[in-house]
């Protein structure tokens, strides 16, 4: 018979044979589906979103490049080159405190000064509607337009007073939307739009203040993206010292893309690791299938069908099954970018319309299909050499040997083609081998421990109980379910169980360890010229009861690491945040507290000579910088040159004032800047820091004080949403699990039935059936569960301890929720399964012994 004839012979069986429905399938569709859902969805919305910033890029950054300035204006000359490019919206961004007019209470807000440019793109949604003319000042106050979440704060209406800094200010419109927020970045207090005039005559505006000029431009129409990064380089050849950040419209939006990309590379990793979990189920749904088959197989067999015959007509079925599988999935992964608009509205822009992504779905498919081949191959290789004979006898398949070379060959090729795939496609490569190798490494690791465990069933000795004896017994007999379950559970809890104390400890310590060592306050924007004053005000409110730190401080972006522009270099992932935009930074004469010397020497207290710099020890060996390299920062439009004297161990844990670089005194020698000061009392309760803050903001409204307590309430919010969001993606890998659990059970329902008739025959009642099957889940699921707590533990304890850098324990009631879960699923899908079971009748089952 020729490939040709077989291959149509095959097609011809297999669609006649797949009319009988698809039982036996359910859990092989419910695994296939879920994995191709998974990872279509989550790149469908990935791809979503990237299309809705690209789109929007000029609405998201409210011009078509933006300019950037701190602490300082643009001169008359950068600004005429800035007006030469287009329509030019100034405004200026900085924190403050937002005082009662009685000033009995205070709130910090996030205050944006706009002109009457604003905005280029897009629109200011407000209530009432917006126009310019609000913000203007009349009866004695200017206009101000809030969100609403400051009104509730120190509740406030429309049409109340509020003072900032020097200047009284009146609510007249609350902020719906806001087209350039996210462009702005994420803010710890409410919003606070007002004119520019208007923060002009508020006094926050002084030499030094950390006040960010944005000149926002939109450029003729029908501009294109090359022209746009000729006007920016025009513009810095221009003014090479002016030390501005750019951004254009196609990177409006840096960080949110970033962070999309990384998290949309997680889920996919995880619908990946769901995929290839439920691989394991669509084995075992094979197996199964296969061996519900044994007497067609026999048939074909004695018939003199060819093997490979007989393999290619279950290998048709499968793939059909599969690609029925498949298609829910792709129904599911494109629902999901339309739900996510839905969710996302206000917050992300995403496409208005379409919702086919191609190049999603089809990753979804092939991932889909490799999975399949990897796991479909060698059940089919085992059945094809299978005699006719062994199969009339009623033999399962359930042989160990390896089938032929070009099955297991194929699985093998498939395997590397899956892992080469979802490494190419990664946004991270490194990430994603290290996550596969970790999954591979479970694997085998999960293997190991099934093979010990029944190992070790079966050096038990004599055991009296019957139902026990039982239990024992089928944990190690041949064809057990113990690799099964134990591989369908132990992934799952075990990713469950990291995720679970990776967060507990996070938690623990921001509520607990951090919380406790953190100053109570920072107090920003302090001008040199009342640093003493208010120096003398805390203390005086304090007494003895506190411990009052500052230090001077300015802006500055790094521009160039030993004279080479950084926007040429290759930095790491986890040094970019040192050379993204401005930092702050400081200079000193001794060593700063919570610091300590790792290499090199500090400078003398009076050192006169060229400038100097203490760089962070790790960030520096992350940037590649050593003792002698030079930095070049850039600060109020002068850029300066320093050598690094020294490196410093810095414990940005404890929440002190710290600084990724330190300069020698000599740098900024009469340099406008201003002070920052934090302020530490340990017995002090809310009625005392109450009074500190509203002591402090009525003597000096220009200082913005942040409560720490406040700042690690948002940020501990956070950290519980973005929790939730990776537990509820993980948990697509446990229900994949459980899905490989309720098939392995089903697969293994037939050899139950001859176990459970024989023993029936033989005197046992259906209530020792019951506490055998229930004794042997209960130690498969405690005994899955001990591996997932300690393989999970070690898991977390390295990435707290070792990556974070954080103090680590072990939290007992994760531990027992997941020997809960772990029973829960082995002993309810086990008695759901075998329950059928116990009321097969003798006699058929019998005849086929």
């Amino acid at each position: 018979m020729s490939n040709a004839n077989m291959i149509a012979l095959a097609w011809r069986f297999a669609c006649r044979e797949i009319r009988g429905g698809l039982s036996g399938f359910y859990v092989f569709l419910a695994c296939i589906a879920l994995g191709t859902a998974a990872i279509g969805g989550v790149n469908a919305v990935s791809q979503a979103v990237t299309q809705g910033i690209e789109s929007e890029g000029s609405t998201i950054l409210g011009g078509d490049v933006r300019f950037e300035l701190n602490q300082r204006d643009a001169t008359p000359d950068e600004f005429a080159t800035l007006q030469n490019l287009g329509d030019v919206a100034v405004s200026a961004n900085s924190r403050s405190m937002a005082r009662l007019a009685d000033q009995s209470d205070q709130a910090l807000v996030e205050v944006k000064a706009v002109d009457q440019a604003y905005p280029l793109y897009g629109e200011f949604k407000t209530e009432p509607a917006y126009e310019y003319d609000v913000l203007a000042k009349r009866d004695g106050a200017f206009g101000a337009i809030v969100q609403p979440l400051f009104l509730d704060r120190l509740n406030l209406a429309v049409g109340d007073n509020v003072l900032v800094g020097n200047e009284t200010y009146q609510i007249r419109g609350i902020i719906n939307e806001e087209p350039d927020a996210l462009s702005d970045g994420i803010g710890f207090a409410p919003r606070l739009v007002m004119s520019t005039q208007g923060l002009e005559a508020s006094g926050l505006i002084q030499p030094g203040s950390l006040v960010e000029r944005v000149y926002k431009i939109r450029m003729p129409q029908g501009t294109q993206s090359d022209d746009i990064k000729a006007a920016i380089a025009s513009a810095n050849a221009s003014h090479p010292d002016a030390g501005w950040s750019t951004r254009s419209r196609g990177n409006a939006a840096p960080a949110l893309s970033s962070n999309v990309e990384r998290f949309a590379q997680f889920l996919t990793l995880v619908g990946l690791t769901a995929l290839v979990t439920g691989g394991v189920g669509v084995a075992n749904a094979v197996r199964a299938f296969l061996d519900s088959k044994r007497n067609v197989i026999a048939t074909f067999k004695c018939l003199g069908a060819p093997g490979d015959l007989v393999s290619l007509i279950y290998l048709f079925q499968i793939l059909i099954v599969g690609a029925i599988g498949i298609g829910f999935g792709l129904i599911l992964a494109m629902i999901a970018p339309i739900a996510a608009k839905a969710a996302l509205a206000g917050v992300i822009p995403l496409p208005t319309t379409g919702f086919l992504y191609p190049g999603a779905l089809g990753l979804a498919v092939l991932f889909s299909t490799l999975t399949i081949f990897v796991f479909a191959l060698l059940p089919l290789g085992r059945a094809r050499d299978i005699a006719a004979s062994s199969l009339f006898r009623d033999q399962n398949l359930t042989a160990n040997s390896l089938p032929r070379f070009v099955y297991w060959a194929g699985a093998l090729v498939a395997a590397l083609l899956l892992a080469g795939l979802a490494i190419y496609f990664s946004v991270d490569r490194q990430i994603a081998a290290y996550f596969l190798g970790g999954v591979l490494f479970a694997f085998v690791v999960l293997r190991f421990v099934s093979l010990l465990l029944m190992a070790a069933a079966r050096r038990v000795g004599t055991i009296k109980g019957t139902p026990l004896r039982l239990a024992v017994g089928n944990i190690h007999r041949p064809g057990a379910l113990t690799p099964s379950v134990v591989l369908a559970l132990g992934l799952g809890l075990t990713l469950l169980v990291t995720l679970a104390l990776i967060d507990s400890n996070l938690r623990s310590q921001i509520a607990g360890n951090i919380t406790e060592r953190a100053p109570n306050f920072f107090f920003v924007d302090i001008q040199s010229n009342v640093v003493e004053n208010f120096a003398t005000l805390v203390e005086n409110e304090v007494q003895d009861n506190g411990k009052l730190v500052r230090v001077p401080m300015l802006r500055g972006r790094v521009i160039a690491l030993n004279e080479q522009d950084v926007a040429t270099i290759n930095v790491p992932p986890e040094a970019r945040w040192v050379l993204r935009g401005d930092r702050g930074i400081t200079y000193a004469k001794n060593i700063p507290e919570n610091s300590t010397l790792s290499e090199g020497t500090w400078w003398n207290a009076d050192y006169v000579g060229e400038p100097l710099v203490s760089f962070a020890a790790e960030e520096a060996g992350e940037l590649g910088l050593t003792i002698g390299d030079t930095v070049t920062v850039n600060v109020l439009g002068r850029n300066i040159t320093a050598k690094i004297a020294n490196l410093r161990q810095v414990e940005w844990e404890s929440l002190a004032i710290n600084f990724v670089m330190v300069f020698s005194p000599n740098t900024f020698a009469g340099a406008p800047h201003s002070w920052l000061a934090t302020l530490t009392m340990p017995e002090a309760d809310s009625a005392t820091e109450k009074a500190i803050l509203t002591s402090v903001t009525q003597s000096f409204p220009a200082v913005t004080t942040v409560r720490v307590k406040d700042a690690i309430d948002v940020v501990n919010r956070v950290v519980g949403q973005l929790a939730t969001a990776i537990r509820a993606a993980a948990s697509v890998a446990l229900i994949a699990s459980v899905l490989v659990l309720a098939g392995a059970l089903a697969a293994g329902n037939r050899a139950r039935v001859h176990d459970a008739v024989v023993l029936k025959t033989l005197g046992a009642t259906r209530r020792t059936l019951i506490a055998a099957f229930v004794t042997e889940y209960a130690l498969l699921g405690a005994a899955t569960a001990v591996f997932a707590l300690g393989a999970g533990g070690f898991a977390a304890w390295f990435i707290v301890s070792r990556i974070m850098t954080l103090p680590w324990t072990f939290e007992p009631n994760i531990a027992a929720a997941t020997i809960i879960i772990a029973l829960v699923c082995t002993v309810g899908f086990g008695l759901a399964g075998t329950w059928r079971v116990l009321g097969q009748k003798a006699a058929p089952v019998l005849r086929n012994l």
